[in-house]
C-alpha cells in the first residue's frame, strides 16, 4: 500500500490530504496530489473576496454579471441558490456585506472536487481536510490491521478544544462543521444582519460536501428552528449535530 499525505496553506488555513492505494505507485499519488495543489490555487484565484481581480469580487463590485463568469463560478452560483431555497434563507450569499459570497459553500464544494480528482488518478482512500470541511472517499486503510475501515472524525467541544463529544464513522461522502473554532464568532443572520445565535458549532454529514457546508452554516442561524429542513427529499440521508449557544446541550438527527 503506497500512502501520501500532505498539508499546505490555502483559503486562509492548511488543507490537508491523506491518500493511499494500492494500484498505482507513489509517483502517481504525488502526480494526483500536485493535480489537487494547482486546482486549489484556482479556487482561491477564482473564489477569493480578498483578490482583485477574482470573479467574484468583480461581481461584488458589478464589473461583470454572472453570465461572463466562467463555468465553475457559475456552477456555484445555482448551488448556493439551491441552498438558500432549502435554507429558507438562512443561506443566503447574497445578503453578506459587501455582496455576493460563497465561502459558506466553496471549501466543502472544492473538498469533493479534489476528492473525485484524486480517486480518477488511482487513489482508493481519500481524505481531503479543509479546514472541517471534509471529503472521504474508500474509508481508512489502516497497515496495522490490513484492514480497510470507515474514516473516524471527531467532533470537539467549541469550549474545549481537547473534548471530543461526537465520533462519526464515514466511508464515503463529506462532513462540514461550522462553529467559533477558527475565525471567532463570524457568520451573521442573513435576515436580521447581526451575528448568528441559532448554534454554538453545527456539524452535517451527507453525499455531497457543498450541501454539507451550506447548511452548517445555515444551522448555526437557524439553530434547532433548522430541523424542519431536514425533512425535505433534497437533504434525506443527511445527519445533524449541533451544539446550542446558550446551554450545555446538543441536537442531531
Amino acid at each position: 500500500m503506497n500512502h501520501l499525505r500532505q498539508q499546505f496553506p490555502m483559503w486562509g488555513t492548511i488543507v490537508d490530504v491523506d491518500i493511499a492505494s494500492s494500484v498505482v505507485d507513489e509517483d502517481v499519488l504525488n502526480e494526483g496530489m500536485q493535480q489537487v495543489i494547482d486546482f486549489c490555487k484556482q479556487v482561491d484565484s477564482d473564489f477569493s473576496t480578498y483578490i482583485d481581480t477574482s470573479w467574484i469580487t468583480r461581481l461584488r463590485t458589478h464589473q461583470i454579471e454572472i453570465s461572463s463568469c466562467p463555468s465553475a463560478v457559475q456552477e456555484v452560483w445555482e448551488l448556493c441558490l439551491q441552498a438558500r431555497h432549502l435554507t429558507d434563507g438562512a443561506f443566503d450569499p447574497w445578503a453578506v456585506e459587501g455582496g455576493f459570497d460563497p465561502s459558506g459553500l466553496v471549501k466543502g464544494w472544492a473538498a469533493d472536487k479534489c476528492a473525485h480528482m484524486l480517486v480518477a488518478s488511482g487513489a482508493q482512500h481519500v481524505q481531503v481536510n479543509a479546514a472541517g470541511d471534509l471529503a472521504l472517499r474508500g474509508g481508512f486503510f489502516d497497515v496495522t490491521d490490513d484492514f480497510v475501515k470507515p474514516w473516524s472524525i471527531g467532533i470537539v467541544n467549541p469550549d474545549n478544544r481537547g473534548e471530543v463529544v461526537k465520533v462519526f464513522e464515514i466511508m464515503d461522502g463529506a462532513i462540514a462543521t461550522s462553529g467559533a473554532y477558527e475565525r471567532g464568532a463570524h457568520i451573521s443572520d442573513p435576515h436580521t444582519g447581526m451575528i448568528a445565535i441559532g448554534a454554538k458549532s453545527a456539524t452535517i454529514v451527507g453525499p455531497e460536501g457543498w450541501l454539507c457546508d451550506a447548511t452548517a452554516t445555515a444551522v448555526m442561524v437557524g439553530g434547532t428552528d433548522s430541523a424542519k429542513w431536514f425533512s425535505q427529499a433534497e437533504l434525506h440521508g443527511y445527519q445533524v449535530f449541533a451544539i446550542d449557544r446558550h446551554e450545555q446541550t446538543a441536537w442531531e438527527i
